[in-house]
């Protein structure tokens, strides 16, 4: 008995060995060191301004710039203008959402009356990215995500200028996880 299951463990280590080495073998997938682009290796990369069929923020090009040093932080691959990139990656914000989180119901007596309303504490700002890249010589688009989405909380203050700076706050948050996700999806180690 002993004798049969000598094959199978010089099966098993070989097995263990190729995984850890090169990757599952006959699957197609293997590791790739980080900064790659996956599918096809790229000499250059484009980022354009962001779009957005919303101008209440006017935040595009913060956007577009928080995306851009993600980049330019991890990747190997220079960015430059789109007419000398070998990709380009685009992206359009197509909802911009605010909504009440929490809020204080205030009463108070007026004239002998009762009135009661809500002031809103914190909100919460939602925002649906469409973004996707593509070869810039071909057209073909190499991913794309059409329902990326994040959210992020922001304080509401008296003061606008206090809460339009907390908005701005949230929304730079919320720039850097998407573009942490939109290079992964761009420079996948499998």
């Amino acid at each position: 008995m002993v004798q049969s299951l000598k094959p199978f463990w010089i099966v098993l280590v070989c097995w263990f060995v190729c995984l850890c080495l090169g990757g599952i073998p006959g699957c197609g997938y293997h590791l790739k060191p980080t900064g790659d682009l996956s599918v096809v290796q790229y000499q250059s990369l484009a980022i354009p301004l962001m779009e957005s069929s919303s101008s209440s923020l006017g935040f595009e090009g913060e956007f577009t710039r928080v995306i851009r040093e993600e980049f330019a932080g991890h990747a190997k691959v220079p960015i430059v203008p789109r007419d000398e990139a070998a990709a380009v990656l685009t992206g359009k914000v197509y909802e911009i959402r605010t909504e009440p989180l929490s809020y204080n119901i205030i009463r108070s007596t007026v004239q002998g009356e009762v009135i009661t309303y809500e002031v809103t504490n914190s909100r919460r700002l939602r925002i649906k990215l469409d973004a996707r890249l593509v070869d810039r010589k071909t057209g073909k688009v190499i991913w794309a995500d059409k329902v990326m989405e994040d959210k992020a909380t922001f304080e509401v203050s008296e003061d606008p200028m206090s809460t339009r700076f907390n908005q701005r706050k949230a929304l730079r948050e919320m720039a850097r996880r998407l573009a942490k996700r939109i290079y992964l999806k761009t420079f996948e180690r499998f």
